[in-house]
């Protein structure tokens, strides 16, 4: 496994980013691997969206549906 530093890191980054691995009870570097993996996995999104059959259902479809079945909750 490689590592990776971080060059010009600004302090209020490096704070935020201290403050947020405390609240999950974690060092800061298992935190910002676990953020940057999970960022990662979004790169490939738009490539699996693409490559999903068009299924011919309108935006405008789907929103009203939507909207009619939430109004039906209350």
């Amino acid at each position: 496994m490689k590592s990776l530093h971080l060059k010009n890191l600004p302090d209020e980054v490096r704070e935020r980013l201290e403050r947020l691995a405390q609240r999950e009870h974690m060092s800061v570097s298992a935190f910002a691997v676990r953020e940057l993996t999970e960022l990662s996995r979004r790169a490939d999104n738009p490539d699996l969206l693409g490559a999903l059959p068009d299924s011919e259902v309108r935006v405008e479809d789907i929103l009203a549906d939507l909207d009619e079945a939430r109004s039906s909750r209350w």
